[in-house]
């Protein structure tokens, strides 16, 4: 399927695996809208999107705030006329034992990586049912696959993406909407270096244009073929 002239929705768009997919999106000819909290990032990815000579922009807001969400949205199908593909990459991580960490911290993990999927999603789906095609991609992790000690907010997060993911795929496959969940071991974004997990060497560790090139291989699937999940890890780091 050629992916020239779509229109894509990426959540986290101004840096690490949402950058990445926006650049390979832009690159194929696909009109993007980024969305995250940090204005400065998303004017500076926004300004290399454009050099492909495609129609990109960015709204400025929090996932986990519904009533935000709803404003951002509606200016982005707004400016793109339309949305042929969204993709929840939006999401926080933090690390500690279920005792030690602040529960604060431990529901605002939830709020972004649950909710705010759960929020962009409901305002997005309407616009794909009405066309009857489109395609979302839901971003988890390993973590939601097997939880381990210190990462029970966002190994509940990640469980809770999949669940969610494969429940909205059985609604709305009878819409010619594919919805996809991917569960990347650890890759080098920002996130990743930031948190310490991993030193991000080039020569043995995911970077987000690899798993950008997943992202797009699916799109490029036949319409009657539906990549439903995959991971994606590291041969030998």
């Amino acid at each position: 399927m050629k992916l020239k002239g779509k229109k894509a929705i990426i959540t986290g768009g101004s840096r690490g695996l949402g950058k990445a997919t926006a650049i390979a999106f832009a690159q194929l000819g696909v009109d993007v809208a980024i969305t995250g909290r940090n204005e400065e990032k998303l004017k500076s990815t926004v300004l290399e999107l454009q050099a492909s000579g495609v129609n990109a922009f960015y709204e400025v807001f929090d996932v986990g705030n519904y009533e935000d969400v709803k404003v951002g949205i509606k200016n982005i199908i707004s400016n793109l006329g339309s949305v042929d593909i969204l993709v929840n990459n939006a999401g926080i991580a933090a690390f500690g034992t279920l005792n030690e960490m602040d529960s604060t911290l431990w529901e605002n993990i939830i709020k972004t990586n649950v909710l705010g999927m759960y929020y962009v999603t409901k305002e997005v789906l309407p616009h794909l049912i009405a066309k009857n095609e489109g395609d979302i991609i839901n971003i988890s992790s390993t973590a939601g696959l097997n939880g381990n000690a210190s990462t029970s907010a966002y190994s509940a997060s990640k469980f809770a993406v999949i669940g969610m993911s494969q429940s909205l795929m059985k609604e709305v496959r009878k819409n010619n909407i594919r919805v996809n969940t991917l569960t990347p071991s650890t890759i080098a974004t920002d996130m990743a270096l930031d948190l310490g997990i991993t030193d991000g060497n080039v020569e043995k560790v995911l970077q987000p244009e690899d798993f950008a090139e997943l992202i797009v291989a699916s799109l490029k699937l036949p319409r009657r073929a539906m990549m439903v999940n995959a991971s994606l890890w590291s041969t030998n780091p």
